[in-house]
Formats: C-alpha cells, sequence, structure tokens
C-alpha cells in the first residue's frame, strides 16, 4: 500500500497526540517519550504495576565498569558505583543495580573494580610531548655534578667522534653545592664531540668547548637581546651556560647519524610508541601541546588505531603571514568540533624561568640584585602582536612566569578587548607562576586561563624564597587565591620538564611539600587544594581550557568515554602515599588501552 501525504501527515499528528496523553491514560505503563529523555532516571523507567523488562529499554554496552568507587566530578551527580559505556561514549553512570540493565553476557566486557577509585581521565593542559629518544642523557635528579661527567663519558663511549651528544633535566639547585654546571665538566670527556645538556626548564643549556669554539663565541661575544651568556668573573670567558635567546647563538657541527630511510621511519615510531605507551601508564588520556607537536604522526597513529590520547596542538605566536595561513589551514583540517586531533593555541614567551634567573619582575631578585629578569620582547610588540591575534580569532597562551611579565600579558589581553570587543577567547597564561595580589582578579574580569603545573611549586619551592623573597612567594603558584577570585585554572605537567605522572601534581596540590616529604603544613598552606579539587583542575578545568568542557572532563552521560582506574583510594590516602598510587586501567573512548600488569 502507497501512503499520500495527507495520510502521512494524518498519522503522525495522531501518534504525537497518543504520545503527549501517554502519563495520563496508562498510569501503569512506560512512555515511550519517558524512554527517550536521557533526563528521566533508570530507576524512574519502571512505573507502578507491571514491570518491564530492562533488556527492552536500555542499549547493551559495550563496556561496563561495576562496583566502584567514581569521583565524577559531575556537581549534579558527584558520586557513583557503575558506568556503561557504548562505544567512545558514556551511557550510563548510575548503581550497580541500575547498571546491570546494560549488560548483556557475551557481549558486554565487564570490569570488577572492587571498590576501586576511578575518576576521570586525565588532560594535561602544558606538555612538550615528542618522540622518546633512548639515547637520551636523562640528569633528572642529579644531586652530584660528577654523575655529569660520568654520564656524558658513557654516552661518548658509545658515539662516533662529531656525533651530537644531547641530555638534559639537571637542576643545580638540586646539586650538593647548589652551583651552576661549567664546561670543565665535559671537555674533558667529550673533546671529540658536541655535547648539550638542557637545565630542566629548557631555558638554559650547558655546553662544552667544542660547542663554542664551532659557534664562532669568546669573551667579547655580546648578549643578545633577551638572552645571556654566562662568563667566569675573574677571565670572563663562556662558561658553558647560554641562557634564553643566547641559545640562538650555538651551532653545535655535529656530523649527521647515517641512517637508511627505512630505519629512521622505524626508529622514529617506536619513539613515539613509546610515549603514548608512557602516557598511558600514566592516565594521561589528553594532551595540550604549545608549538611542536606533528600532526602527521597523531594522524598516521590515529589511522592505525592507535591513537591513545586526545591531541590539542597549536603554533607559535607570530605576525608571519605565511605562518599564519598555515596555522588557519591546520585549523579547518583539525578543528574545534572534533574529538580526537584539534588545533590549539598559539603560544609565545613574555619571560624566563625562575631557575634559571630570567623570570620579568618589578622588583630586583633577591639573590641578584642588579637583575629583574630578561623579557623576551618589548611590551609594545606584545600588545600588538596580541591584538593583532586575537582580532583574527585565535586563542592564545603566553609564558609568564614573574610578576611583571603576568602583568604585561594581562595588560595585553586587557588592550585586546578593549579594541576587538569581548569574545568567549579563553586565552591563557602559561604558567601564571608569580601573581602580584591586585592581578589575580584580573584573571576572571576578563576570562584568562590560567594553565598551571602544581609540580613546578614543590620543585621551585627550594630556592623560590632565596630568589625573591617571602612576601612575593605569597603570590607563587597561588591556586587557591585564583580559585577564589572565580579564575579558570587548568593544571598539567610542563613535562619533560617534570615528569609526565599526574600523580606528582596531585601530591604537589594537596601537599606543598617536596617529594620526599617534609614536617609541618607545607609550603603557604592556605593554597592547599583537596584532592577532588586538584583532580578537577587537572580533568574539566583543562577540558574547559580547550573549549571541550562540554563533552569532557567529567564522567556523565553522553561524555567521551575517558577514565583511570587507580589501585589506591587517592581521596582517603595518607599524603605520603599519592605518589607510590598506581593506575591500573587507562580507559580511552570507552576502550581500554592499558591494563597494569597481573590485574585481574
Amino acid at each position: 500500500m502507497i501512503l499520500n501525504p495527507s495520510t502521512i501527515i494524518m498519522m503522525a499528528s495522531f501518534l504525537l497526540l497518543c504520545l503527549s496523553s501517554c502519563n495520563a491514560l496508562n498510569k501503569n505503563r512506560t512512555c515511550v517519550s519517558e524512554l527517550s529523555n536521557p533526563e528521566v532516571p533508570a530507576e524512574t523507567l519502571i512505573t507502578q504495576g507491571t514491570p518491564v523488562d530492562a533488556s527492552h529499554t536500555a542499549a547493551t554496552a559495550d563496556l561496563v565498569i561495576k562496583n566502584a568507587k567514581v569521583v565524577t566530578i559531575d556537581k549534579d551527580n558527584p558520586r557513583a558505583q557503575a558506568i556503561a559505556f557504548k562505544g567512545q561514549t558514556i551511557i550510563a553512570v548510575a548503581s550497580n543495580k541500575s547498571i546491570e540493565k546494560y549488560i548483556k553476557e557475551g557481549v558486554t566486557e565487564v570490569i570488577d573494580a572492587r571498590s576501586r577509585l576511578v575518576v576521570p581521565g586525565f588532560n594535561d593542559a602544558h606538555i612538550h610531548f615528542k618522540f622518546v629518544d633512548p639515547d637520551y642523557i636523562d640528569l633528572r635528579y642529579t644531586t652530584d655534578p660528577g654523575m655529569i661527567t660520568e654520564k656524558v663519558k658513557e654516552a661518548v663511549a658509545k658515539a662516533r667522534p662529531g656525533e651530537l651528544i644531547r641530555g638534559g633535566h639537571w637542576e643545580h639547585e638540586m646539586f650538593y653545592n647548589r652551583q651552576w654546571p661549567t664546561k670543565e665538566l665535559i671537555d674533558s670527556v667529550a673533546p671529540n664531540n658536541p655535547v648539550v645538556l638542557f637545565r630542566a626548564d629548557g631555558h638554559s643549556v650547558l655546553v662544552n668547548s667544542y660547542v663554542i669554539r664551532n659557534s664562532g663565541i669568546t669573551k667579547e661575544t655580546p648578549n643578545p637581546f633577551g638572552g645571556q651568556i654566562q662568563r667566569d668573573p675573574v677571565t670572563t670567558e663562556p662558561t658553558g651556560i647560554f641562557k634564553e635567546k643566547a641559545k640562538a647563538l650555538l651551532k653545535y657541527g655535529q656530523i649527521p647519524v647515517h641512517q637508511t630511510p627505512k630505519e629512521q621511519e622505524e626508529q622514529r615510531m617506536r619513539g613515539w610508541q613509546a610515549a603514548f605507551d608512557l602516557a598511558m601508564k600514566s592516565g594521561v588520556t589528553s594532551i595540550q601541546l604549545p608549538p611542536g607537536g606533528d600532526f602527521d604522526i597523531y594522524q598516521k597513529f590515529k589511522d592505525m588505531g592507535k591513537l591513545t590520547l586526545r591531541v590539542y596542538s597549536g603554533g607559535s605566536l607570530t605576525a608571519d603571514r605565511q605562518k599564519l595561513r598555515r596555522y588557519t589551514e591546520l585549523q579547518k583540517r583539525y578543528p574545534r568540533d572534533g574529538n580526537w586531533i584539534r588545533f590549539g593555541y598559539l603560544k609565545g614567551f613574555i619571560d624566563g624561568t625562575l631557575g634559571s634567573g630570567t623570570a620579568l619582575f618589578f622588583d630586583p631578585y633577591v639573590d641578584a640584585p642588579e637583575n629583574t629578569g630578561l623579557a623576551q620582547m618589548a611590551y609594545e610588540e606584545l600588545e600588538k602582536l596580541v591584538v593583532t591575534l586575537d582580532k583574527t580569532g585565535f586563542q592564545i597562551g603566553i609564558h609568564a612566569i614573574g610578576d611583571k611579565a603576568n602583568h604585561w600579558v594581562l595588560d595585553a589581553y586587557e588592550k585586546a578587548q578593549q579594541l576587538n570587543g569581548k569574545r568567549d577567547s579563553r586565552h591563557r597564561i602559561e604558567h601564571a607562576q608569580i601573581l602580584h595580589g591586585h592581578d589575580i582578579p584580573r584573571f576572571a574580569a576578563l576570562g584568562v586561563i590560567a594553565s598551571m603545573q602544581p609540580t613546578h611549586c614543590i620543585t621551585d619551592k627550594r630556592f623560590a624564597e632565596k630568589r625573591i623573597g617571602t612576601e612575593r612567594c605569597k603570590g607563587a603558584y597561588a591556586w587557591q587565591r585564583l580559585l577564589d577570585a572565580e579564575a579558570a585554572v587548568a593544571f598539567g605537567t610542563d613535562y619533560p620538564v617534570e615528569p609526565i605522572n599526574p600523580l606528582e601534581g596531585l601530591y604537589a596540590a594537596v601537599a606543598r611539600k617536596d617529594r620526599a616529604g617534609e614536617p609541618g603544613n607545607g609550603w603557604f598552606p592556605d593554597q592547599k587544594l583537596s584532592m577532588e579539587q586538584a583532580i578537577e583542575l587537572y580533568t574539566l578545568g583543562s577540558a574547559y581550557a580547550e573549549f571541550m568542557e562540554d563533552r569532557k572532563g567529567m564522567i556523565k552521560e553522553g561524555y567521551l568515554g575517558d577514565v583511570v582506574i587507580f589501585n589506591n583510594d587517592l581521596m582517603t590516602i595518607p599524603h605520603d602515599q599519592i605518589m607510590s598510587a598506581k593506575v591500573d586501567y587507562t580507559i580511552v573512548g570507552g576502550k581500554v588501552v592499558y591494563k597494569r600488569k597481573g590485574i585481574n
């Protein structure tokens, strides 16, 4: 039978009338309209009278987690026992009893959490994520400068003359003598190889005499704008330390390492797989990168079905029209409404770091009264760039550590609003480490996101008061003051400056003590957060910073299925046990991408 349009319209109207009258006419039945309404709790679908077969009222889940302590970060439903996933999405967050209707034997994978903690997947809002280089010399946590000599010696023994030796993560404030290292540490063991060793913050490097000679640098070479060549106070010869823009003077002169294209690609893929594995084991399900991301590699892993985290990757703050055209093309190819690979923000620098003594302050450093830091550009240049790029619609993130640097960036963002009008730009200050009290309320007023890394607090607190004094430190790593002023805060790690493991950041946020633990209530304890606050800033706070709070950052029906299961309850264990907790499962898009060995 063929129905004409008039008949179809009449039948549709009749059906709608029936549905709208369903509750009034059928007290003991479940209405179709109720089943299609996601706001109606599952329990209310069973009304008075004859029970309804749950298998006909709920979708069959692909994956279910039950018997869990679910901390959802959803203020409307803060706790749950179970989660159901269908495809990449969460379809239910409920009690153990209610979740049973989503389970079908032989179809649904069920994880019995056995009362373990489940939280949203961690979203690292500031990370320099790249492939893992097995030959890179890791000097993290080194306390004896002599270890630098030994490790470089080992690397040289495996290299040919002229090959570049790379390493880093050293922190001179951790050395027993707290002195800057010099080229003499490595000259004797690497006379015929260029050596470059990055300080933990990446803003200073140590190189050997081989590199200095090849660069044509002498004691007469002037400091560039925004940079410093550290010099021996007696001879004025370069010591081997180059800070900020002085690094651009270096020419390593290394010989190429001969590999076939196939060998290069295999090494590249192994390095990237190792990086993704590291993130999975740490419970990191999303990352936000400043410049330096590799869209081709993300796309390649996605095409292979091996991309195990979501990527928000941006570019450099620039006035170069060719680069801006490239960024616009990437925005179109990787749009904001995507879920896996998205173009991010444009990042610039206005100062250096506290550890290197290059962060920009209003007042001089206490331990170096002649120094107020190194601006990386004039304020007028910063303002012009920000106003121009804001007008074109880009999100902007500026690295700022010192109080003057943060003040300048806030001024530039305010000027952009005055000239271009206010919009939902969500511009960011990357690090926002040391703030003047009157600038803290400006974050919320201007809608600026404080993109912060809690581990910087427990790393830098060893020398912060020595550098800038106690009074200025009251505005250092001031998470709680920012939250009290209703600012948006996002947490990350700054990996590889700090370890990628979010547990170290959570510990830093709730304890504000060094990693070894220490007596007392922590450094400026009024700024400590609760564990739930810290998790929120690492998840929902970070999602907001990348315009994804509508579908990521909470364990909620309709949200992306990114969650982490821990072996210990971070909400209740003592602070000194937080960093030793383990990720048992990492789930991304409703799929188990990591399961700790030995876990049932």
